[in-house]
């Protein structure tokens, strides 16, 4: 063979190996170095890297291969500009390029999000802290930071692929008196699940607690494990989670803030499926489905099935609920694992373009404390252009307290608790009066409560020509309409006191099943205050009164239609079953029951008496 030809071939086959080698060398060191970096913080990261490695590199190989003898044709290949993803693309049996890899099940308390039982002698201990924490730490704190737990996403979900370029995010925990082990297992699971190139950091708010453990312990351990990841922040004072939260969007760098509870537990490529919704509309408030962790046992449980589509509503007392999507919004997607319209939601968590956030103004700074700031946000991104979507591919699950285990500091008013306070800011704000009027109908005592200065909110809805509620309601939240149908005017409403004696209606919990019996009046409303529609409807709360046997009054669940049996007439005082054609009467066992009516009967005879207990002095 000729010098000439050999040496030719020698160059040809040094320069495949040369090209190869500038092909899998950064992988190779960038595997290695994430080698010596720890399993779970970084295996998004290490399977990114593999598969990409695996994908790119046989095709690239193979290429070399086939053409030794045209160099040319090779290096024409290489110079052509890569093709980059621009949207989410569902390739069944090809693994998604953010899923991680699996984890081994480990023989530990609570691995698979199982149950943890205790030992006779410690639930005692334990009880101590559900009363203290509002769940059982003796539980939580045998669960490792890091336990598998059960993916419960719909079976599309692993083999979606996502643009590589994603927004950054930083996740923000606002805490108070918080247990230890239940908020520094959320802090491990969402650094463990999330792409690190993603994950800018985590933003811990402390709302002025008083724990030990949450001092310097905390502040310890966070710097040991997480180094300048995890960022944490105290108040001054307590602000209550909605103000907490606000501070912490102020504080965060991230282009999208994600808000969590601080006792959950991420599943698998929670986050990408977030960011990717706000990537492609930086107006979208992105919404994962919340998954149930309970309180005792610490048992990892899908609230509804993967292939169950929830959304979020309300019933016109602002009571959160939650109902199947209806098929029309459904429709709209090719696949039963994309995002979906909803309503509103619970207002724990979700992810917002952080600039977008601000742009908005935020939360409402006359909101205290806790409660109706979900849909102070909901109504305000919806009304002014934006929208909101549940993510069937993002599940996070929530330990639901047994009880709230601390109260609302100064801002508590005994006469009317800041939550209703809130709901009436939203109601004043983003509602016509037609739908004001739904809101007190179902709760009129409210009506007047000074509920503070809302110009600002004002002057933001016209400044920024938000929509109507009416458009809102017709357009976006259609379907809670065939959940709660707008409220019938009330006939009366108050307490309902016996003429004869100064005792008044008490339905108690309010619980349905509860007996309905008689009290002293104390005009402090709670389980003294009902309303009588005129459709016959007796409510309190979000309950209504009936007596399906015939015997003693009971409070039930509401049926859909709001039309019932009662009758009132106020020259006879006598509350009327009339399809029984029975009258409410006073038992010996001081419940109410129904008996042939009798208007000589002092027992039966009744009036409402319309009170508003937050102006008791």
């Amino acid at each position: 063979m000729p010098m000439r030809r050999v040496r030719s071939r020698f160059i040809v086959q040094l320069g495949i190996f040369i090209i190869v080698l500038l092909l899998i060398g950064p992988y190779i060191f960038h595997l290695k170095l994430n080698e010596d970096v720890g399993d779970d913080a970084e295996g998004y990261r290490r399977w990114q890297l593999r598969q990409k490695a695996h994908n790119e590199l046989k095709p690239a190989v193979k290429e070399v291969t086939d053409n030794v003898d045209e160099p040319k044709a090779l290096e024409s290949q290489l110079e052509e500009t890569p093709v980059v993803q621009e949207e989410a693309v569902l390739r069944f049996g090809e693994t998604g390029n953010f899923e991680p890899l699996e984890r081994k099940v480990q023989s530990k308390p609570g691995e698979n999000g199982e149950a943890v039982h205790l030992a006779s002698n410690e639930k005692m201990k334990a009880e101590i802290t559900i009363n203290e924490f509002g769940f059982n730490m003796v539980a939580s704190d045998k669960v490792a930071m890091d336990r598998v737990i059960p993916d419960t996403r719909h079976n599309e979900c692993p083999f979606w692929h996502y643009p590589d370029s994603q927004p950054s995010a930083s996740v923000i925990l606002v805490f108070h008196n918080e247990g230890f082990s239940t908020l520094v297992r959320t802090i491990h699971s969402v650094v463990n699940t999330s792409p690190p190139e993603f994950l800018k950091e985590v933003v811990l708010v402390d709302d002025f607690s008083d724990k030990r453990h949450l001092k310097a312990e905390l502040e310890e351990y966070v710097k040991k494990e997480f180094g300048d990841l995890v960022k944490l922040y105290r108040n001054s004072q307590r602000e209550g989670l909605i103000r907490t939260r606000s501070r912490g969007a102020e504080l965060a760098t991230g282009d999208v803030i994600v808000f969590l509870d601080a006792h959950c537990e991420c599943n698998r490529n929670w986050l990408v499926p977030l960011l990717d919704e706000i990537r492609k509309d930086r107006t979208t408030m992105a919404v994962p489905i919340v998954d149930g962790i309970d309180y005792n046992t610490m048992a990892y449980n899908a609230v509804y099935g993967a292939n169950s589509h929830f959304s979020g509503i309300f019933e016109w007392g602002f009571f959160y609920k939650e109902k199947l999507v209806p098929q029309k919004e459904l429709n709209k997607r090719k696949h039963k694992s994309e995002p979906y319209r909803s309503p509103t939601h619970a207002g724990g968590l979700f992810a917002m373009d952080r600039k977008y956030f601000q742009e908005l103004g935020g939360y409402d700074p006359g909101l205290k404390i806790w409660g109706g700031e979900n849909y102070e946000l909901s109504f305000k991104i919806w009304q002014c252009g934006g929208s909101v979507k549940w993510v069937p591919c993002s599940r996070v699950g929530h330990i639901y307290r047994n009880h709230m285990p601390y109260g609302f500091g100064k801002d508590n008013d005994p006469l009317m608790s800041p939550i209703y306070v809130n709901y009436m800011r939203v109601v004043e704000v983003w509602m016509e009066d037609e739908f004001k009027e739904y809101f007190y109908t179902r709760e009129p005592s409210f009506r007047g409560y000074p509920i503070g200065n809302i110009t600002k909110q004002l002057q933001f809805k016209k400044e920024h020509n938000c929509k109507s509620f009416r458009w809102f309601m017709e357009n976006v939240a259609y379907d809670v309409y065939e959940e709660y149908p707008k409220p019938p005017p009330n006939k009366a409403w108050g307490e309902i006191r016996n003429s004869g004696s100064d005792v008044c209606w008490e339905a108690g919990s309010g619980q349905p099943g509860h007996s309905v019996g008689v009290m002293s009046c104390h005009g402090a409303g709670h389980g003294q205050l009902f309303r009588l529609n005129v459709q016959g409807q007796i409510g309190t709360g979000e309950r209504c009164i009936d007596s399906q046997s015939g015997g003693i009054l009971h409070v039930i669940v509401c049926a859909r239609e709001p039309s019932g049996p009662w009758t009132w007439d106020k020259s006879s005082g006598m509350v009327r079953h009339k399809d029984l054609n029975k009258c409410v009467n006073i038992g010996t066992d001081h419940k109410l029951h129904l008996k042939s009516c009798d208007s000589k009967l002092s027992s039966m005879k009744w009036e409402f008496k319309e009170v508003f207990p937050w102006k008791r002095s």
